[in-house]
């Protein structure tokens, strides 16, 4: 938000000294430990808050995989294929960002954040998966059975999920000084939705194997896990698409800080309910196949390729814009003159540095 002043800092245009009256800096032995104390907790909790997601994680895979890729190195294979098209949709974003390419160290632990914070998620949609489909049973209306997942997609698993992908940039990479453009934050947001996309696979693909071993054998669990991988291919880049227009509109928040928080509910409006609408047609294709008579897996290709193509359009539409913008305005040159600026400044420190040694 923008610097207010109290009506005394206002008057006094800085000619007296307001130190705990009006204004605040650390200057006593209290104020130094009180800021010490506040970045410790500040701190502390975030760590917190990672080991947590680790731990939930790790949670997961050992009570829901077991040792599945460690007996089945081939399906930690299945996984990797998994996600090569949201791996190539992010790193196109990447290379969309007409501004200063992000350091790597931002993107991995972004990347991190995303994989681990799928935990939480995931505890959530499961708290509240009965409240919704606990009255979708086999002979319940045809109303119910569209209308109860509808609802939990909508009001709980797009919102969720969509915010874990967004707290996995906002409590690293959105603090950092490199995150200097708004375009940033559509790709920080891509390569949260890969993390996050890359977990999810996982865990689908090792649950499916485990449930078909026990029930078939070996070799029909690396068919179960080959065709669930199919599937989870198609699904991957969605993550990716919808948490870049969620981090694009982080991105917008942090350079508009009085709009800031209308910016970020519209990202995660926008897409929280991209993610739930492919979810809710995903689910009910099966009402579309039955109908026409048309094979399933055909059906869900043909709308994944035409769903997740026409928001990814939208989104390169939106990189394409403020790259526009970008070259419009001169921003460019403006950029390398900071870049110029701050290099003869460099220079000229570390030549004063040289005289003051000699």
């Amino acid at each position: 938000m923008s610097a207010e002043r109290d009506p005394v800092q206002r008057a006094s245009e800085g000619d007296e000294d307001l130190y705990d009256v009006a204004t605040w800096e650390p200057r006593t032995a209290l104020d130094r430990v009180s800021t010490w104390l506040y970045g410790s907790i500040v701190t502390s909790a975030r760590a917190g808050v990672v080991v947590l997601a680790v731990l939930i994680v790790l949670a997961q895979f050992a009570a829901a995989l077991g040792l599945v890729f460690v007996d089945r190195p081939v399906v930690g294979l299945y996984v990797l294929l998994s996600v090569v098209p949201a791996l190539g949709m992010a790193a196109f974003v990447w290379k969309a960002d007409v501004t200063k390419q992000e350091p790597l160290e931002l993107l991995v632990v972004t990347f991190a954040f995303g994989f681990l914070f799928a935990g939480f998620a995931a505890i959530l949609n499961t708290v509240f998966s009965g409240l919704f489909l606990g009255s979708v049973t086999a002979d319940a209306p045809l109303w119910i059975a569209v209308l109860a997942p509808a609802l939990y997609y909508f009001l709980i698993v797009g919102p969720v999920e969509e915010t874990v992908k967004w707290l996995a940039i906002r409590l690293y990479a959105f603090r950092s000084d490199r995150f200097d453009a708004v375009v940033d934050g559509a790709v920080y947001g891509a390569v949260a939705g890969l993390g996050f996309a890359t977990i999810e696979n996982a865990i689908y693909i090792g649950r499916e194997v485990v449930m078909a071993a026990s029930a078939a054998g070996s070799a029909a669990a690396i068919d179960v896990g080959l065709q669930t991988a199919a599937v989870r291919t198609l699904a991957g880049p969605g993550h990716v698409i919808y948490s870049a227009f969620a981090g694009y509109y982080l991105g917008l928040a942090k350079f508009n800080p009085d709009d800031a928080g209308p910016i970020i509910v519209k990202g995660l409006v926008i897409a929280a309910v991209i993610h739930a609408t492919y979810n809710t047609v995903v689910t009910n294709l099966g009402v579309v196949t039955n109908t026409l008579g048309v094979a399933p897996g055909l059906v869900f290709l043909g709308f994944v390729v035409v769903y997740d193509g026409t928001l990814f359009y939208v989104l390169y539409r939106k990189l394409k814009r403020y790259r526009a913008a970008y070259d419009r305005t001169g921003a460019s040159m403006f950029e390398q003159s900071q870049q110029q600026y701050e290099h003869e400044d460099a220079e000229f420190l570390i030549g004063l540095d040289d005289e003051d040694r000699q």
